[in-house]
């Protein structure tokens, strides 16, 4: 059984950083892909979480549009830790951030569906 464990969530003001982790325990990332997903306040019931940020098996990494040039993601040479550095933050970051692991294809890497684990999130909150 895989566990995911997010930390590194807080306020901040607009402008600011903040690095998330994911740390895995069970397993570690280099059978799966890693992705960061976030679910922002009021969200809809239902409405899938929002794909952030990928590393897919090619290795590449995989941004939403709102957060390149912003956003960076890492994995520790142990496989076992996966980061998100966010610098540059604006109010709409303002959510839960979530890491999952699981086997999508390239072409799914953005689908919430294909991953099957995940922790519990940490908070993103983005003062104006």
């Amino acid at each position: 059984q895989v566990q995911l464990v997010e930390s590194g969530g807080g306020l901040v003001q607009a402008g600011g950083s903040l690095r998330l982790s994911c740390a895995a325990s069970g397993s570690t990332f280099r059978d799966y892909v890693v992705a960061w997903f976030r679910q922002a306040p009021g969200q809809a019931p239902g409405k899938d979480r929002e794909f952030v940020a990928g590393i897919h098996r090619n290795n590449h990494n995989y941004y939403v549009d709102s957060v390149k040039g912003r956003f960076t993601m890492s994995t520790g040479n142990d496989k076992r830790t996966a980061y998100l550095q966010m610098d540059t933050l604006k109010p709409e970051d303002t959510a839960v951030y979530y890491c999952g692991i699981g086997r999508p294809v390239l072409s799914s890497i953005r689908d919430p569906k294909m991953y099957y684990y995940w922790g519990q999130g940490t908070q993103v909150t983005v003062s104006s």
